[in-house]
């Protein structure tokens, strides 16, 4: 009877550990493709970029610096690989420091088309700054859906006796998406 009674217990336990692990796949799997996600909607935004800038070069050729700025915090954005693995807060806080640069000079390069007649009223100087406009929302949206995966892998690795197999198989915490400094500030656009 004792017998029976260990192998029950031993077979409870397997059940355990094998549908935890297999759910801590699952949710890092999401986890991944969120982070695919927000990637996609930042690449979107870098592969518009130079066409903007050209458009806009076409009109403003003394606003040179304001273009070379908006190209070099392009590069500077796509110049940082990041993964799921390398998520840690500090390479998280470097990524979005590089992505609020370019959002930054985008910003700067779309007020001097209040300076040019002619450009603010080009077909393809509007459309790709409705394009930038929906690719700013769909990282946002992106940012978010992460967000919630994370949040939801990270309470699963928190929670007992589930963190037990999430220590023992090396899931860790992953860190959020958060506003950068000065988020609550509206910026001031001036000409």
């Amino acid at each position: 009877m004792k017998k029976w009674i260990w192998i029950g217990v031993a077979v409870v336990v397997a059940i355990f550990f094998y549908a935890t692990y297999n759910g801590f796949v699952n949710r890092e799997e999401g986890l991944n493709t969120a982070w695919a996600n927000v990637e996609t909607q930042y690449q979107r935004r870098a592969d518009l970029i130079p066409n903007l800038v050209n458009t806009v070069k076409g009109y403003a050729e003394h606003e040179t610096r304001t273009l070379e700025s908006v190209t070099e915090a392009r590069a500077r954005a796509t110049s940082i690989n990041l993964t799921v693995e390398d998520l840690t807060p500090e390479r998280l806080a470097e990524f979005q420091q590089a992505q609020a640069e370019v959002r930054s000079a985008l910003g700067r390069l779309l007020a001097i088309s209040e300076s040019y007649p002619d450009l603010k009223a080009n077909q393809n100087f509007l459309e790709l700054q409705a394009q930038l406009e929906g690719t700013e929302n769909r990282i946002a949206v992106a940012r978010k859906e992460y967000n919630n995966v994370a949040r939801a892998y990270n309470v699963a690795v928190r929670r007992f006796p589930a963190n037990l197999v999430a220590k023992l198989f090396g899931f860790d915490q992953k860190p959020y998406f958060e506003s950068s400094e000065g988020a609550a500030t509206a910026p001031t656009v001036q000409f």
